[in-house]
Parts: structure tokens; C-alpha cells; sequence
């Protein structure tokens, strides 16, 4: 078998366009990374059937439409992301997608609710945007295109007023029932007799019946507004059969309801529960909110993170004049100019000029690329230093805004995850239903009579309740989200936590992550005179590696900061001197450019009237300088470990060498060490060569490393990594958000693009790696919580129950017992998981 050049890469899909690279089967692929993880990894399938989707009934769905995955769109049909509030299972994602399959016009649809994600593919000429929402809001949720702003404030507000309705109008029932109700149930106990006689007559059933409309009135506001999305998640456990926690704290608070107005019209002195009804729906609407909340909060800390695309390009005229045109306008064929300091709009290959290109963004390349006539560049690049004119693909698309795409398509795949408190329903709602239906009719059996079997029955569902059981795992993860925020961590999903107990493999990306990923002067030979008269040279370059050289003397004394990369301690004093240097020259010192010359690898000039110059050892060989072996033997050296070595001269010989590299991060040895105590593989994935990951092979926490693998390869090596178990991808930059939306979990320091942490379900906000170990530890303590919270819930249960059976309790007593039990759970949660960082 023979590589066609028209094929994609076997790992990536990505064109293998002028490469050659095959395996031993003749598979092609695009680089040497993609062929690496190809050979490491094995692929390995595994489908596991939906049980929640295996109840809806799809027959009327074309056999096309039941794919889970993203097809490619027929001519005509357009791809739609919508953000759906009011999911709060995975019943939800299959009811959505059994309801929204149906419309006219849609010929795919795929929902996740842990992202609140809803990607439809449809004819734009037969169902509309605003027709597809008006399809999902018209099931109980809320529907909306995902950039709309507006309806996502009008969707934030919304769970305010639900909750600010549930609170007043809930305490204004509670009122009656503390000044009136109580205290006519329990007769003397508050009051001295003759006020009790007062406020019996004012419930009597002659006269107090408007007295109840009043309380029945206030409660129904509650359950139907406040209460909304529970009823909604109800409605679609007994439309998908598919009981959930929603289903059974639903039929508590209907049944009491229902029962309490039934009483107010046939009973002449009637005891209504309507306090039951609010009390629950309240508790546990409080309890999402909260957690809800701490997120939204959560998530404003990242505001200032900004996008990357690129809305505009400078396209040529025919007369040879420019003119600023949308992207999209854009066509084949047609040439654009991008200048120093500019992202390129579209993939294309360079007609005219040269240019240093920081490939960073799109590919993880942490060196800028020299690009001339003839190459190749990727859309979302920048240019660093020079000025092309790029001529446009046929496709006319950017390599930035395919990763956008594929960001979106991940996340809104299906996610499959269930939450414990869901799962334990399926089991719990019809054994509780079960028992109350029996103790009611043993109780009309033994004589009774149907109000007391129906009480018996309504006590049994009051008692069972699950608020505490409900709120056990919602409020250890609020717990969990809020003891983050003071870590300075972002917890956007709230399964990471159970997630990451379950983690097998964390795979860290390099540039950015356990880098630094900005270049910074590590070392240098030169003698302080040199290395000034080099930073004054290099300060008329825009090249990044010139910038970092330049940053020693500009004025400001800063240098490169120390890294912990564990190597040696003479290496740190070499960059503390380096910096120590710049830092003690004087500004008015400083020598003067007399004139300046760029070249293809380097720049050269003179400076205070010495000739000097800075760039690659062939720049050396170039202009006929001399060049030492034993700096040659540097400069490789340092190549060897993925830095860039400038070699500087004057007076047509080589004196010695700056080393500019991206920096490692501070900890990183020590993160990934404690991850691999706890048990978990370790891989670095890096877009650099191998070279450049060196370092990270020979570390012995570190099990593999993959290097030179494209974004779509990063996606791919996470997808086949996750075959094998559950697998946590820690990334920072775009070109890492497939990877992290592909991986089980995805972790992005927040100093990263807003694209990657918009992928992740954790963001790292202050980029300290140890961070990624506290998101571990904080995962194992809000696990010891909800046991704890649900030891309790079941040994409530397991008292209270049989005692509801019984008849040894009424709803009154059994309401409180309820809310006893959700105090308890409340109380246990409000503890800090983990001692304070700053105590």
C-alpha cells in the first residue's frame, strides 16, 4: 500500500499534503507525532448502549438522524449550537433529542446537559433558528443561541425571581401556619385555651374556608412557579420512565398539595399541609440555586479573557491598494497583507515577504517559524516579525476557526453522565412509591377508612421525601466549588468532582502548562559589555527571540524569572547573573545602534562604532566570521533541549552565546510526582519536536510523551487514551481545546484563551500548577462529604419510614422530621472540605 497524498492523516484527519510519513501498513499521516501516538496507542472501540434512549420511541426518526456524532452537512443545511437552561439530568438530554428530532427541517440533534448544550443540524428554509428554540422552550425550558447575551442575562434573572417567589411567597404561608395553623393543631400548647377557641372557629370550615383559599392560593404559587423545574424534571422521568430524584420530591409535594386542598372542600375542620408542599419545593430549589450561583460567580472571575478569531483581513485590490473586507467575504485566490503584531485571518501559503510567524496559537510550536515565498501558514497565526501577502486557500477557511468547530462539536456530544442522586432514584422512587401504596391499603384493610389510609399513604411520601438525599451531593459540590474559588480554581461542571476520583490518565500539554510559553532569556557566555551591546541590537527587532534578548536592557532591569525545571543549581545562578547584569546597567550607559541590518536568520550593526553581530551560527558562516567549535558545540547543545541558541559576535568573530527558551513552570516536578503517587499515568502531549520534551522523558513521574502531535492529533491521542480509562487533559492555549473538550475531564489555567477554558470543566485562574493537585484533593474530600451526607439521608430513611408505616407519624410530624434531616445535611456541607490555603 502506497500513501495517497489525498488522503488524511490516518490519527487526525488532517491533509498529508507533501508528506511521506507512513507505518508498516502504508497508513499516511501528517507528521511524525500523529504516526508516534498511532503506534503507541492502539484504537480501541467500545459502544455502550444508552439505556434512557433505549425507552423513547424513535421510529418515526430517518435511520440517519440516530447518529450521535457530527455528520458532515448536506448542501443547504446549517450547524446550530443552542444554550438550554432547565437540564438537569440525562433524561433531559434523551427527551430533548427524541422531541427535537421530530421538527421539519432537522436532520440531526445532540444534547449534553452538563455543558447546557444543544447542537442541531437543520434546513435554514424549513425550521428557522428562533423556530427550533420556540420547539425546546415549548417542552419547559429555556432556549436561546449560545452568543446571545441577552437571553442568557433574561435566563439568570429568571432563576432569581423563581427563587425570590419561593422564599416571600413561602414565608407568608409559613406565617398562617405559625401564628394561626400550629397552634390550633396542637391546641393549648401555645396559647391558653380561650385564644385557641378563637382560632379554631377562624378555621372552621363555615367560616374559614376563604381563610384556606388564601393559604392554597399562596402555595400554588409556589409549586407551579418556584417549583417549575422540578415538576419539569417529573414530567420527563415519567415521559422517558425513567424515575429521578425530581420525580419523587414532585409527588411529596403534589401529594401534599393535592390532598390539603382536597380537604379544605370536603372536610369541616380540616388539617392541610400545604406547609409540606413549601417547605420542599423551597429547600431544595435554595439548594440548586446555591450551587448554581457559586459557578456564575465563578465564572465572572475569568471575564477579562478575550477570544482570538478574527472578524477582518486586508485584502488587495486589483490597482495594488488595500482594502478591509469580513472574512467571509473572502475567496479563493484572492491575496491579503498581514503585517507585524497581526493574527492571519484564513490558511493560505505566502506569495510575497518574510516573516516570523508564532505558530503557538493553532499548533503549540512554542518557537516562531521563518516563513517565505512558497510556505505554508495556518490561520490564527501571528505574525511577530515582518509583513506577507498571504494567497487565500481554495477553502478559504482558518485552521483557528476548524478548532472552534470541533470545540463545539465535543461539547455538545453527548456526555452520558448521570449524577448519583439520579442513579439511586431509579431504585429508591419505586420502592418509596411501593411501600406508600401498601401501608395505604393495609391500613384501609384493617379498617381504617380511606382518610386515614390516605394519610398513612402522604406520610409515608412526606417522611421519603429526599430533600436530604436530593441535597446531599448538590451541596458537597457547592461546598466543593466554593472552597475552589478561594484556590483560586474555577469549577464550571458539577461532575468534575466525581469524575476525578475516577481518573486513570491526566495528560499535560507542554507550551503554556508546564511551560511558561513566552520566550525568556536562560543563560548566556557573554560578557556584560556584549550582552548589552546584543539587547541594544536586537531592540530594533520584532522577532520574539530578539524581544526576549532586548527585555534584559529596556530600561526596566527585568529579566527572566527563575524556573524549577529540575536543573542544576549552577544553571540558576547563571540566570540570576544574567539578569543581575542587565539590571545594574545604567541607562545612560547604554550603547548606541549607529546602524542596523536584518537578515534571514539574525541581525547585525553597529553599535557605538563596533561591528556586531546576533543570529544564527549560519549567519557566522554567511558573512565569513569566525566561529569557535566549542561555541558550535553550545549551540547545539542547547538545541538538543529545545532552546534557541544566539550566537554573538564582533569584529568578525564569534565571542559566546545567549540561550532563549520557554521557560518550565515552577512545581511541575512536583505536581506531576503527587499525581503519580495517587496512581494515575502521566503523558505530555507537546506540539514542539521531541527535542524541546526532552526534558519531561527523563523525568521518572513522567510514563509517556508525545511530541509533535497537531491540535486534531491532541484530540485524537485524548479520545484513544480515554478507551483505555477515565483520562484528565490540563492544557492553557486554543490549540489544546479539542483536547481538553475531548478528554473526560479538561483543566485549563486561566491565563490561557478564552477558547480553552470555554472547553474545560476546571480553569485554573493564578496558573500555579499545584493547583491541578489541590482540584485533586478537593475531588476526594467532597467525595468523603456526600457519603457522609448520604449515610445520613439513608439512616433517616431507614428510621422515619417504618415509623411513617406504621401510623407512629403524621405528615405534620413527618414534615418536620423531613426538614430535621435536610438541616443536618445543610449544616454538614457548610463545613470547609480542606483548611484554608491562607490560614
Amino acid at each position: 500500500m502506497t500513501n495517497d497524498t489525498d488522503a488524511g492523516c490516518t490519527l487526525c484527519d488532517l491533509p498529508t499534503d507533501g508528506s511521506d510519513i507512513t507505518d508498516a501498513d502504508g497508513n499516511p499521516f501528517c507528521c511524525r507525532g500523529c504516526l508516534d501516538v498511532h503506534e503507541s496507542l492502539d484504537r480501541v472501540d467500545s459502544v455502550d448502549a444508552d439505556d434512557v434512549r433505549e425507552r423513547i420511541d424513535r421510529t418515526d426518526a430517518p435511520e440517519g438522524d440516530r447518529e450521535e456524532t457530527a455528520p458532515s452537512l448536506p448542501d443547504g443545511y446549517e450547524r446550530t449550537f443552542l444554550e438550554v437552561r432547565g437540564m438537569y439530568c440525562a433524561t433531559c438530554e434523551a427527551f430533548i433529542e427524541s422531541i427535537a428530532r421530530e421538527t421539519e427541517g432537522v436532520r440531526s440533534v445532540s444534547v449534553s446537559y452538563v455543558t447546557e448544550t444543544v447542537r442541531i443540524d437543520h434546513d435554514p428554509d424549513r425550521v428557522s433558528v428562533g423556530e427550533l428554540c420556540e420547539v425546546i422552550s415549548g417542552l419547559g425550558y429555556t432556549a436561546f443561541p449560545r452568543e446571545d447575551a441577552y437571553s442568557q442575562r433574561q435566563a439568570n434573572h429568571m432563576e432569581t425571581v423563581r427563587v425570590a417567589v419561593g422564599v416571600l411567597v413561602g414565608m407568608a404561608v409559613m406565617l398562617q401556619y405559625i401564628t394561626i395553623i400550629y397552634p390550633t393543631y396542637f391546641g393549648g400548647l401555645y396559647y391558653d385555651e380561650r385564644t385557641a377557641e378563637f382560632l379554631a372557629d377562624a378555621m372552621a370550615h363555615e367560616g374559614g374556608t376563604p381563610f384556606f383559599i388564601v393559604v392554597a392560593v399562596l402555595t400554588t404559587v409556589v409549586l407551579l412557579v418556584t417549583g417549575k423545574p422540578i415538576l419539569q424534571g417529573a414530567y420527563v422521568a415519567v415521559r422517558t420512565r425513567t424515575p429521578n430524584m425530581d420525580l419523587l420530591v414532585a409527588i411529596a409535594a403534589v401529594s401534599a398539595y393535592l390532598y390539603s386542598t382536597l380537604a379544605v372542600i370536603v372536610v369541616e375542620e380540616p388539617h392541610v399541609y400545604y406547609d409540606v408542599t413549601v417547605a420542599i419545593v423551597v429547600v431544595v430549589t435554595v439548594g440548586n440555586y446555591h450551587e448554581s450561583s457559586l459557578k456564575r460567580r465563578a465564572t465572572e472571575r475569568l471575564s477579562e479573557l478575550t477570544s482570538v478569531q478574527v472578524d477582518e483581513a486586508r485584502r488587495r485590490r486589483e490597482d495594488g491598494s488595500y482594502e478591509e473586507v469580513a472574512v467571509e467575504d473572502l475567496e479563493a485566490g484572492e491575496r491579503i497583507l498581514v503585517r507585524t503584531g497581526e493574527r492571519i485571518p484564513v490558511d493560505g501559503t505566502v506569495r510575497e515577504g518574510e516573516a516570523a510567524v508564532d505558530e503557538s496559537v493553532v499548533t503549540g510550536e512554542s518557537m516562531p517559524v521563518d516563513k517565505r515565498e512558497g510556505d505554508r501558514v495556518v490561520g490564527g497565526a501571528v505574525v511577530a516579525d515582518g509583513a506577507v501577502t498571504v494567497g487565500v486557500d481554495e477553502r478559504a477557511t482558518s485552521s483557528l476557526d476548524r478548532i472552534t468547530e470541533l470545540v463545539w462539536d465535543l461539547q455538545s456530544a453527548n456526555s452520558g453522565i448521570q449524577g448519583l442522586a439520579d442513579r439511586l432514584a431509579t431504585v429508591f422512587v419505586p420502592l418509596v412509591l411501593s411501600i406508600a401504596a401498601l401501608a395505604a391499603a393495609f391500613t384501609l384493610a384493617v379498617g381504617g377508612g380511606i382518610t386515614g389510609a390516605l394519610l398513612v399513604g402522604l406520610t409515608v411520601l412526606i417522611v421519603s421525601c429526599p430533600c436530604a438525599l436530593g441535597l446531599a451531593t448538590p451541596l458537597a459540590v457547592a461546598a466543593g466549588i466554593r472552597d475552589a474559588l478561594r484556590r483560586q480554581i474555577v469549577v464550571f461542571d458539577e461532575t468534575v468532582f466525581e469524575r476525578l476520583r475516577e481518573a486513570d490518565t491526566v495528560v499535560f500539554d507542554k507550551t503554556g502548562t508546564l511551560t511558561t510559553g513566552e520566550m525568556d532569556v536562560v543563560e548566556s557566555t557573554l560578557s556584560p559589555e556584549l550582552l548589552e551591546d546584543a539587547a541594544a541590537l536586537e531592540s530594533r527587532s520584532a522577532h520574539p527571540v530578539g524581544k526576549a534578548i532586548a527585555a534584559l536592557v529596556d530600561g526596566s532591569g527585568d529579566a527572566a524569572p527563575a524556573a524549577t525545571d529540575g536543573g542544576s543549581i549552577e544553571r540558576e545562578r547563571e540566570r540570576e547573573r544574567v539578569a543581575d547584569d542587565a539590571a545594574d546597567t545604567d541607562p545612560g550607559d547604554r550603547p548606541a545602534v549607529e546602524s542596523f541590518e536584518s537578515h534571514d536568520n539574525g541581525v547585525s550593526g553597529l553599535v557605538d562604532g563596533r561591528r556586531v553581530v546576533v543570529g544564527h551560527p549560519d549567519l557566522f558562516s554567511e558573512l565569513g566570521w569566525d566561529l569557535p567549535p566549542e561555541i558550535a558545540t553550545s549551540a547545539e547543545t542547547a538545541r538538543d533541549v529545545g532552546r534557541v541558541p544566539v550566537v554573538v559576535g564582533h569584529e568578525g568573530r564569534a565571542e559566546g552565546i545567549v540561550v532563549v527558551g520557554d521557560e518550565i513552570r515552577e512545581w511541575w516536578a512536583e505536581t506531576v510526582e503527587s499525581l503519580s503517587e495517587r496512581g494515575v499515568e502521566i503523558v505530555v502531549l507537546t506540539g514542539d519536536d521531541e527535542r524541546a520534551a526532552a526534558v519531561f522523558r527523563d523525568h521518572e513521574a513522567v510514563d509517556r510523551v508525545f511530541a509533535g502531535v497537531p491540535p486534531e492529533g491532541k484530540a485524537e491521542t485524548v479520545a484513544r487514551l480515554s478507551d483505555r480509562g477515565e483520562t484528565v487533559m490540563v492544557g492553557d492555549g486554543t490549540n489544546d481545546a479539542p483536547a481538553l473538550a475531548r478528554s473526560d475531564l479538561g483543566i485549563a489555567l486561566g491565563g490561557g484563551t478564552a477558547m480553552a477554558v470555554d472547553a474545560a470543566d476546571v480553569a485554573i485562574v493564578d496558573d500555579d500548577l499545584r493547583s491541578v493537585e489541590a482540584v485533586f484533593e478537593l475531588s476526594a474530600a467532597a467525595g468523603r462529604r456526600i457519603k457522609g451526607n448520604l449515610a445520613w439521608a439513608f439512616l433517616y430513611n431507614a428510621i422515619a419510614i417504618p415509623l411513617a408505616v406504621t401510623g407512629l407519624l403524621n405528615p405534620l410530624f413527618a414534615a418536620a422530621a423531613m426538614a430535621t434531616s435536610s438541616l443536618l445535611v445543610v449544616s454538614n456541607s457548610s463545613r470547609r472540605l480542606l483548611d484554608d490555603p491562607d490560614a
